[in-house]
């Protein structure tokens, strides 16, 4: 089978696509003849040697996924050859075929096509799991998105608004949010030409953000915490400025705000029973047409150089899709 192997750590474009044999299945795994893959800003870190995971090299990149099964262990009980399904496999996405465990496993809901399914899970389960869990958002509160026409803000303002929030979209440009409002934005900040803090505060008559949203980082970061409403939450998403910055500690003593760190990953295998009811209700959301996956950045398999350089030049709008064929 074709995979893109990241041979020595850098950018993407030290990555070749070769010939890669699968390792013998495992009795509790599926193979999954993948159709598209989701690529994530961590994906971009890892290749690069900069992430939590340095996986030894050479290693084939990918953590997401949407296929068909081509075969199962005799230990696998849900699923059998034939059945679409999204899939977790952490590592290992970006090929023909992936070797899958099945508790990794998702059912694709039919009104998903493979390009909106493979880039379901990270990015909605990030931000289910940073809204429901972590910030306990609640009906009529102002949710502030930054990076919000990213792969992650989407997903934020998405599911802010269907858990009932107000919901404020920060970007660099009048395209990203013209594209956030598109997607359900109630508020639009251009944070490239006026006063993050300022804006915020006007737009919550002087209140602040009950829950902002930053997976961003950088030079935003204390501006944007300088307008959190009192007892208000932070979430910490991630660095795509590639800045991550110091936040003097006398805001969140003077606000009574929150700090909360988001790494779902981590948390999804210490409640992997939560984390699967997470995705029961977001498929739920789903089928009942309250959650639409958007797909506005797909690519080719052979144009993988090009995918990376649309989230790493922060150029994305919305998910960036692999499709394999």
């Amino acid at each position: 089978m074709r995979a893109l192997i990241c041979e020595e750590y850098g950018s993407a474009e030290l990555l070749v696509i070769a010939e890669r044999a699968l390792p013998e299945l495992k009795s509790d795994e599926v193979r999954i003849d993948v159709r598209a893959a989701g690529i994530n800003f961590p994906d971009a870190l890892v290749i690069a040697g900069k992430y939590q995971v340095k996986p030894p090299l050479p290693f084939v990149p990918g953590g997401e996924c949407a296929g068909v099964i081509s075969a199962v262990g005799d230990k696998v009980k849900n699923y059998k050859v034939g059945d679409r399904v999204i899939a977790m496999p952490g590592m290992s996405a970006f090929a023909e075929q992936v070797h899958v465990k099945e508790h990794l496993l998702v059912p694709m809901p039919e009104k998903l096509s493979f390009e909106q399914a493979a880039g379901f899970c990270i990015t909605y389960a990030t931000s289910y799991y940073a809204l429901k869990q972590r910030a306990a958002i609640q009906e009529g509160e102002t949710l502030v998105v930054l990076g919000a026409a990213g792969g992650v803000g989407v997903t934020a303002i998405q599911l802010g608004k269907a858990m009932g929030a107000r919901v404020i979209a920060c970007a660099s440009t009048t395209e990203k949010l013209e594209f956030c409002r598109e997607v359900g934005a109630d508020e639009l900040i251009n944070y490239s030409e006026e006063s993050l803090k300022e804006r915020i505060k006007e737009l919550t008559g002087g209140k602040g953000a009950d829950v902002i949203y930053d997976p961003v980082g950088g030079d935003y970061t204390e501006e944007a915490y300088r307008s959190i409403a009192w007892s208000g939450r932070y979430l910490v998403i991630g660095f795509a400025s590639g800045d991550i910055p110091r936040l003097p500690l006398n805001l969140p003593l003077l606000k009574a705000g929150d700090i909360m760190g988001i790494f779902w990953g981590s948390w999804a295998q210490r409640d992997p029973r939560s984390n699967l009811q997470n995705f029961a209700e977001l498929l739920q959301m789903v089928e009942e047409g309250k959650l639409n996956p958007l797909t506005t950045e797909i690519y080719s398999f052979e144009q993988y150089i090009q995918a990376f350089a649309a989230i790493t030049e922060r150029r994305a709008r919305g998910k960036v899709i692999l499709v394999i064929d």
